[in-house]
């Protein structure tokens, strides 16, 4: 049996409990089917992470492993793949319902891998998976927006929580795809960090979105996208939307959604969950392999930007808590990244 270091978990505790995360030796996994091996060179944190870490009784008695970003090499692969060979640097978000990728080596079916962008370094690259993906299809499967800069001209979409990891990528896309894009952003650091990126107007989502919007010349927005509490913000996006607008979220609610306020503008709600795909073993799942060579091209013609904006060194348990406690705080820009084994 092959030993490999990984970071895990026992026991679902807070982040200021040194067990919460633990630096582990377990064994080496193997490829089959259509899998990769991947040696791990830098995970992204995500909010996912500390939601699966959160308090709860349950007792792992197998090590669980967090993790759902990762740039590596391809070390190994099933003998079904025919996408990837071994020496492949790859980027990827990976599948909720496996070990995730806080560890030396990592399996992944090749359907959901993209291949890096070249431009980046692996510690760049892992900030952009699980957020590209997600951004991306909640703009471009789940509300349909075209693809065509000409179709979009004159439409905005407001970004709500603009400058986190969703955030910071989601602006680009929608800039990309021509639209007018407004964030929401509440601190000095965070507004300036959501222009920079491309928005061109933010407003507070402490305070009503229409009075602001009006201010700034705008009686309504054909998109929003829902990146932080859904719950708090329902009134304010059913308010905001256009007739025969769209609302995609990624934040679960804490109890119903009335709906009702939707129905007379025959707005349109939806979810997305990046997971989706490879948690049922859709028959598209090979879109996201798709989606995230396309947004490779998109960051080496410097057309998509890295959200990466901290970066730690070595990946051990130290360093991911760390990175869980500046997420938990709900005050994190861009993405955070840990390196090396």
């Amino acid at each position: 049996m092959v030993i490999m270091k990984a970071v895990g978990l026992h026991r679902y505790l807070p982040i200021d409990n040194p067990e919460s995360l633990l630096d582990l030796q377990i064994e080496k996994p193997s490829a089959s089917g259509r899998d990769l091996l991947v040696s791990v060179k830098a995970v992204g944190v995500n909010p996912v992470d500390y939601k699966v870490r959160s308090p709860k009784e349950k007792v792992e008695e197998a090590p669980k492993v967090l993790g759902w970003d990762v740039a590596g090499i391809v070390e190994e692969i099933g003998p079904d793949c025919k996408l990837f060979k071994p020496g492949d640097e790859v980027y990827y978000a990976g599948d909720y319902t496996r070990q995730g990728g806080n560890s030396e080596f990592h399996l992944v079916d090749e359907r959901i891998v993209g291949k890096k962008p070249k431009s980046l370094s692996f510690g760049e690259a892992a900030a952009l998976p699980l957020t590209t993906i997600t951004a991306y299809e909640a703009l471009f499967d789940r509300m349909n927006i075209s693809l065509n800069p000409n179709e979009n001209k004159n439409k905005t979409i407001l970004i709500i929580g603009a400058a986190g990891g969703v955030g910071s990528i989601a602006i680009q896309l929608a800039k990309w795809a021509g639209l007018t894009v407004i964030g929401t952003a509440s601190r000095p650091e965070s507004i300036a960090w959501s222009k920079k990126l491309g928005a061109v107007h933010t407003i507070n989502h402490f305070e009503e979105f229409v009075p602001q919007l009006k201010q700034l010349g705008y009686e309504a927005v054909q998109y929003i996208l829902c990146l932080n509490t859904t719950d708090k913000h329902w009134v304010n996006m059913t308010d905001a939307i256009a007739p025969q607008g769209k609302i995609c979220s990624i934040v679960e609610t804490d109890g119903p959604l009335n709906l009702s306020l939707l129905m007379y503008k025959s707005a349109t709600f939806v979810w997305e969950v990046m997971f989706t795909r490879s948690m049922f073993q859709t028959e598209d799942m090979i879109e996201q392999h798709k989606l995230l060579n396309k947004v490779a091209g998109l960051v080496d013609s410097n057309i998509i930007k890295t959200t990466l904006t901290e970066r730690l060194s070595p990946i051990n348990a130290e360093h991911l808590r760390k990175a869980h406690r500046l997420l938990e705080t709900g005050k994190s820009i861009g993405k955070t990244v840990v390196e090396n084994f």
